[in-house]
């Protein structure tokens, strides 16, 4: 649901046209092949030590869908780690798309009539059937430039998908696009995505779940993707030890987990998984831990709806419904695009194990695997969210009680008061920014889309980052803040469209070229500044590393300028003295 949104929203950004000429010049962008061409498309095959990979060539980009690293996560595997694959794979097709995992596309309990009659289409099993959707689900989708093989050795793109950790799939993002671009800035490199668990069954909280160590499951399969990376890219012609993991969203959100994990232990047969990382709309989410009183009620919930309360052992109740049943009642609880937002009902929770303290427990002791990173976020994160709570947001008094009930558990009312007021009722000072009195839908809007843009993104992005500088000094990092899409009503550069701008490029502009040939110079030499070959990149400004003067890169559509990453000073240094009151 959450990507149906974004293409809607997107397409008041992009019927805009810019409103400055672009300096840059404006590479062609490759036409998706038609049909009859993709039938013609020659097979390509690629042997590992599960079997024989089938591909499809369009010329310029091989590409192998969905190929299973995993054995299947059903029956007697549901709610359980992943375990690796175990059988032979044969002569394995990998010419399609890879199916998705469960979605949790929306909650169908919500009170908001036009989401219930959406739910209620959208989270019917056999819609979910007919779409690629099953429990089957854990595969890897890889792909090239066309005559690549083994032995080229390219660095490797990592993609991990966003959607609040209850939707997403690997197919919805193709590379073909950015490999292209890399081949034209003669960066060459082999772009990878992994299909992992969501909703409640990827990130089902609960005291039982943690009893039986089968917490952070999404994780893991993300974890479990990364070893098949390191253990088979080379015949793909990629170099298992140039891997730079990327995300977005919920995505990015997992990227700073896969640093986290083990404490940072981001090795596998002693060798480093990643070497480097980008994050974008992501990073630290302070969170209780898997079974605290929240995490207790999604579980507690989802057991009543499956009609297991009455079971000796709940979770077993579980793992032996029929899909359908469990999938109804894994998305009988608050879903992301309603009332409760990004108080996500799942998300990845502490367990003492895998995720062993929060996140941002972890980054202030330096647990975490310190490499190179890009980290930014979109101007006006918080606009999507902020939908759904009209007349609730009115006061300061009102908000407080809305984040107290809804996110912030461990938070007393003097304590969020301090945040909120941290944040002016002037319209003009609220998100979308920048846009005066404009763009209040209702009462309070603009001032919660601020609050809730700054706790989950922007300022919490910052307070990473002083982390990181402060713990690594000589591990670089690189920071954003984009502006391209300024100036549409309501939304403004909203949280999502990044994905339409950077990792699509739909507007081939100058802030999809450059942000583009940044990412690629960086997945290349772990810097952002510098191309394997100079003379065949275009020029843009240089990218200062964020310390010293803490400056980010601020993108518009038509140019670039640094920012100093000070603004809303008052509302961050609250946020940085009250961190430890503000878990989810």
């Amino acid at each position: 649901m959450k990507s149906i949104v974004l293409a809607t929203l997107a397409g008041l950004a992009l019927a805009a046209p810019p409103k400055n000429p672009i300096p840059a010049p404006v590479r062609p962008r490759i036409a998706p092949p038609s049909p009859a061409l993709d039938a013609r498309a020659a097979d390509v095959t690629v042997a590992i030590d599960s079997g024989s990979i089938v591909g499809k060539s369009t010329g310029t980009v091989e590409s192998f869908g969905g190929i299973p690293y995993a054995d299947p996560p059903t029956g007697s595997n549901r709610l359980h780690p992943p375990v690796k694959l175990s059988s032979s794979l044969g002569t394995f097709d990998a010419t399609g798309a890879a199916g998705a995992c469960p979605q949790f596309f929306i909650n169908s309990e919500d009170n908001n009539w036009l989401l219930e009659v959406v739910a209620d289409v959208i989270n019917l099993p056999f819609f979910q059937e007919a779409t690629g959707i099953s429990e089957d689900c854990l595969t890897m989708s890889v792909q090239r430039p066309a005559g690549v093989a083994e032995g080229d050795d390219l660095p490797v793109l990592f993609w991990i998908f966003g959607g609040g950790f209850e939707l997403g799939w690997s197919s919805m993002y193709d590379g073909t696009g950015l490999v292209t671009q890399g081949v034209d800035l003669n960066e060459p490199f082999v772009f990878v995505r992994v299909n992992y668990r969501v909703g409640g069954f990827g990130f089902m909280p609960g005291a039982e779940i943690l009893a039986d160590g089968a917490s952070n499951l999404g994780l893991l399969d993300q974890r479990m993707g990364l070893e098949w990376v390191a253990d088979n890219i080379k015949k793909f012609g990629g170099d298992p030890n140039k891997v730079t993991i990327w995300g977005e969203s919920a995505g990015a959100i997992s990227v700073f987990d896969q640093m986290a994990l083990y404490d940072g232990d981001h090795t596998y047969n002693g060798k480093a998984l990643f070497r480097g990382a980008i994050m974008n709309s992501g990073s630290v989410v302070p969170a209780d831990t898997v079974d605290c009183p929240k995490g207790q009620a999604i579980y507690d919930t989802v057991v009543s709806e499956a009609g297991c309360s009455g079971a000796a052992d709940t979770l077993e109740c579980l793992r032996g419904l029929d899909y359908e049943d469990f999938l109804s009642a894994a998305t009988a609880v608050p879903g992301i695009l309603s009332y409760n937002s990004v108080a996500l009902s799942y998300l990845p929770r502490p367990d003492g194990t895998v995720l062993t303290q929060s996140p941002d427990v972890l980054a202030a002791a330096g647990m975490y695997a310190a490499v190179p990173m890009i980290i930014g976020d979109q101007e006006d994160e918080g606009t999507l969210f902020s939908f759904f709570q009209s007349n609730t947001t009115s006061t300061t008094a009102k908000i407080v009680d809305y984040l107290s009930s809804i996110f912030f558990h461990g938070a007393t009312d003097a304590e969020l008061t301090g945040l909120v007021e941290t944040y002016t009722k002037s319209l003009s000072a609220g998100s979308p920014f920048r846009t005066g009195i404009w763009n209040e839908i209702y009462p309070g809007f603009k001032r919660l889309a601020a609050i809730l843009g700054d706790l989950v993104f922007t300022l919490t992005r910052r307070l990473f980052l002083n982390i990181h500088v402060a713990n690594y000094p000589d591990v670089p990092c690189w920071s954003y803040l984009a502006s391209y899409d300024y100036g549409t009503p309501i939304l403004g550069t909203f949280h999502g469209s990044d994905l339409l701008q950077v990792f699509f490029g739909i507007l081939p502009n100058y802030a999809s070229h450059s942000i583009q040939t940044y990412y690629i110079n960086f997945v290349n030499t772990l810097d952002p500044n510098t191309a394997a070959d100079a003379a065949t990149a275009e020029s843009y400004m240089d990218w200062p590393e964020w310390k010293g003067d803490k400056q980010l890169m601020q993108f518009f559509d038509d140019s670039a300028a640094l920012l100093a990453d000070d603004f809303r000073a008052d509302s961050y240094e609250y946020l940085e003295a009250n961190s430890l009151s503000l878990y989810i």
